[in-house]
């Protein structure tokens, strides 16, 4: 099956994170939203998303089925979609979740007034802000580990691990050393290859994605995840690292959504509640002002290729654009605009050549290359959020 994710309203509120990518793109659980549907679907993903991103996210013409790449899979959705003919929309009040449609051309979902429309009444996980990523992980986690991991059995870790309740699932090349596993809260996984260091302390729900590393000493708390080839240490508490990322000392983590190739310096740390225990307010890029998100812990949202140096310290609630830089003393804004470079005593904008030229480094430490296409996407970006840098 070949099916289309499509993007709505949630690829906007859920800037600076989807700037870089398809809202579908977006880890939360074990695997990204894309990689859920192609599993539970058996179904190969096409993108339908802003234009800037649609070469490295093309959609599939010979796609049938288009869902909504904000809306994460389960039973009832499942059995749901697939009753679906062509023709037919199927929505939640006037939220469209999926529609099925003659291949052959690419269908917007602004066509879909002219299908039939088939109302569901079931609640289910939608992605529309960026701290539902970490508040909903831990469901998540839950059921990707249950996807996953269904009727396999686990590698054998080491004696030498202590291991409380049976929730541990380790895939082939997994290894760990004199660490505690405990899964009585939440299942644990541990992707392929994956590293778990000496003396680390690890609480479920939690997933160690494929060639990720845990440092000696860590301390990880549950509804967490770390993605592929990361590196993590410290103490990290309700965090989601999409990948290629390293927050690899001590320091706290918490709370918190980190995108891809960030990495954050020895030391640092990020409060999740404020000393009056007041609601937390993060910034929102379409209403320009600082919006409240009913939640009394929430930490730090940091976008694709931001930075930070050693000791640095983040409020409550800040949110660190694409390609951010951040070091130096004291406490930075609570909004740190994409590509600003600069810490509590000021920013500047981080020019693009200059952010191109540590990237490709980056990159090729990772032997990927840094190419026309991923230079184009922040090239857009940079002109996107212009009016965001405003320094004196």
């Amino acid at each position: 099956m070949i099916i289309n994710l499509f993007d709505d309203s949630a690829w906007l509120s859920l800037r600076p994170l989807s700037f870089t990518r398809p809202v579908a793109d977006l880890r939360i659980g074990i695997l990204t939203i894309a990689q859920k549907w192609e599993k539970y679907l058996s179904a190969q993903a096409g993108f339908l998303t802003t234009a800037y991103l649609s070469t490295k996210y093309p959609a599939d013409k010979n796609a049938e089925l288009y869902i909504n790449g904000s809306i994460c899979p389960d039973e009832r959705l499942l059995e749901a979609i697939s009753n679906l003919n062509s023709g037919e929309s199927l929505k939640k009040d006037d939220l469209l979740i999926a529609y099925k449609v003659n291949s052959g051309s690419i269908h917007s979902p602004e066509m879909t007034f002219q299908l039939d429309s088939i109302q569901f009444t079931s609640d289910f996980i939608r992605i529309r802000e960026p701290e539902d990523i970490f508040k909903f992980n831990h469901i998540e986690l839950v059921k990707d580990f249950e996807l996953l991991t269904k009727g396999r059995t686990s590698g054998q870790l080491s004696s030498t691990n202590t291991f409380l309740g049976d929730q541990v699932f380790a895939e082939p090349g997994a290894a760990a050393e004199c660490s505690t596993f405990n899964s009585l809260n939440g299942p644990i996984y541990l992707g392929k290859n994956s590293e778990v260091w000496e003396g680390c302390n690890i609480r479920g729900s939690f997933a160690l994605c494929n060639d990720s590393q845990v440092k000696m000493g860590a301390k990880i708390y549950g509804q967490t995840t770390i993605g592929p080839f990361s590196r993590v240490g410290g103490e990290i508490n309700n965090a989601v690292i999409w990948g290629y990322s390293s927050k690899g000392h001590e320091g706290y983590l918490g709370n918190s959504v980190m995108g891809q190739w960030c990495n954050i310096g020895a030391d640092s740390n990020n409060s999740n509640l404020k000393n009056n225990y007041a609601e937390v307010k993060l910034w929102d890029y379409e209403t320009e002002i600082f919006r409240k998100t009913g939640l009394q812990f929430c930490g730090l949202i940091m976008a694709d290729h931001a930075k930070c140096g050693i000791n640095t310290m983040f409020n409550t609630g800040t949110v660190a654009g694409v390609s951010a830089n951040v070091f130096g003393g004291g406490f930075p804004r609570n909004f740190i605009p994409d590509f600003a470079w600069g810490g509590a005593q000021g920013f500047e904008v981080y020019k693009l050549q200059k952010m191109f030229e540590t990237t490709e480094k980056v990159y090729e430490r990772r032997n990927i290359a840094f190419n026309q296409i991923e230079k184009d996407i922040l090239i857009q970006v940079f002109e996107d959020t212009k009016k965001y840098r405003q320094f004196k």
